[in-house]
């Protein structure tokens, strides 16, 4: 995975006053910190921020453009608007390049199960992040599995995932990922039906960012599926 530049600027840890009036002029509050590292309070352009999520995904490297040197990190969590969904505050945690990292990749999933476009089977979506271990140029966007030939009964599980280099699989080989099951009765007649009589209750794809705890800063914390095993804590 390519590394993106990001520029920050310093700030001072303040009120909730003074951090409305950093997001009011288009910043988002975040702080950089890591393992034997002093942390730093810092801001950046909500638009090129959301920008790097968008088109680069939440485990993108991302080189924080300070004055005097840029600084590789990971986003390990984002604070979102509860209203709004938009980022108001962003962790990075400091990474080399030269050490691997464990993270979560989401699944993507391609093509229409066999057991549900033509036996009126249901997919169920069981797992939707993959915990992987690598180096942080090697980490994937997105873990892709085409589910067209699956039927009714059958289902892919971590051992049937494409194998990709430099990235090792680190969950039991046996977690099931996907698989398409039997419609009830009782659940087919409370569900919309296909032209072929059968009920297609397929997930949406998995969201980067879930919902957490509340943040110091304000507002409602949004973890990243990363939560990186990169070592260190937070100061």
């Amino acid at each position: 995975m390519d590394g993106v530049i990001l520029d920050i600027e310093s700030r001072v840890i303040g009120s909730k006053k003074n951090l409305a009036f950093l997001r009011k002029n288009g910043k988002i509050p975040a702080v950089f910190y890591g393992k034997g590292i002093k942390s730093e309070s810092i801001a950046v352009n909500l638009k090129a921020f959301t920008s790097i999520l968008e088109t680069n995904g939440t485990n993108a490297i991302i080189y924080l453009n300070f004055k005097n040197a840029r600084k590789s990190a990971i986003v390990k969590s984002i604070q979102k608007d509860i209203l709004s969904q938009s980022p108001i505050h962003v962790d990075f945690q400091a990474i080399s390049l030269k050490d691997k990292v464990e993270v979560f990749v989401p699944v993507h999933i391609e093509g229409v199960a066999d057991g549900v476009k033509n036996f009126g089977g249901v997919m169920e979506f069981v797992v939707r992040e993959i915990k992987v271990e690598a180096l942080p140029e090697n980490i994937p966007q997105k873990i892709n599995i085409n589910i067209d030939s699956l039927a009714i009964g059958q289902g892919m599980t971590i051992a049937d995932l494409p194998k990709i280099e430099g990235v090792d699989y680190l969950q039991d080989p046996s977690t099931l990922i996907v698989h398409v099951v039997v419609v009830s009765s009782e659940e087919g007649k409370s569900s919309g039906s296909t032209e072929g009589g059968g009920t297609v209750r397929v997930q949406d794809q998995p969201e980067v960012i879930g919902k957490g705890k509340k943040g110091k800063e304000g507002d409602e914390i949004v973890s990243t599926a990363n939560n990186a095993a990169i070592g260190g804590s937070r100061e």
